[in-house]
């Protein structure tokens, strides 16, 4: 039996994406024309599914990529949408607005190479980062336990998803792949015997995307 289910929806391609740039909150510009037409497509798959057992909301991160995505698939399945700055991505201090191969070229790579030193003045580190997503993701999933739920996310919300729900160690060297608009989905289950554990039902399902012009290899 499932009792809660929670999907991810990667925002849809973003001007920063396009463009290289490190998208923080102070210059994320929103999503490109494919980048809706990503979100569109993930949103009717959803919609797919709701005809026949329904999600009951919709969070979004406060950044506009996925403050607007997060608006298509709620529009689309016609519940709720929460805004929450719990779901915020990393904190990227002076790097916000840079080309990300500036960056990772000062850095000596980007956030994952050295996971506990700042990839710019001011910035989080990626295991400190991780640490913050981690308790805020699982306040979010006790608070909406026995819920149907689909965020808006950042590909690093995913990531953090996994390393929760699998218990892997903060610092590992392990990654997964993250496209926009992808889905990704986790269940809890509980047993006849009354014994419940989480399971990966999907990762990084772009089905929904196969009509769309495909995005350039960076």
């Amino acid at each position: 039996m499932i009792t809660t289910e929670l999907v991810f929806v990667r925002h849809g391609q973003a001007q920063c994406n396009a463009d290289g740039l490190v998208g923080g909150p102070r210059t994320c510009t929103g999503l490109t024309n494919l980048g809706y037409a990503q979100a569109e497509q993930a949103a009717r798959r959803l919609a797919t599914e709701h005809l026949k057992r329904s999600f009951d909301m919709v969070y979004a991160g406060p950044r506009i990529r996925l403050v607007q995505t997060g608006e298509i698939i709620a529009q689309t399945l016609q519940i709720p949408l929460h805004f929450d700055d719990r779901l915020d991505g990393p904190v990227h201090g002076d790097a916000d607005g840079k080309p990300w191969d500036a960056v990772k070229t000062a850095a000596n790579g980007g956030p994952h190479a050295h996971p506990d030193t700042p990839w710019a003045p001011g910035s989080d580190t990626w295991n400190g980062y991780l640490k913050r997503a981690s308790k805020n993701l699982s306040q979010l999933i006790e608070e909406n336990e026995g819920k149907r739920v689909v965020f808006a996310a950042h590909g690093e919300t995913v990531i953090t998803a996994h390393t929760l729900l699998l218990d892997i160690p903060i610092g590992s060297p392990a990654g997964f792949t993250h496209n926009h608009a992808s889905i990704t989905r986790w269940q809890h289950h509980r047993n006849r015997l009354g014994q419940t554990r989480w399971m990966l039902d999907r990762h990084n399902d772009t089905e929904h995307l196969s009509l769309l012009t495909p995005e350039p290899t960076p």
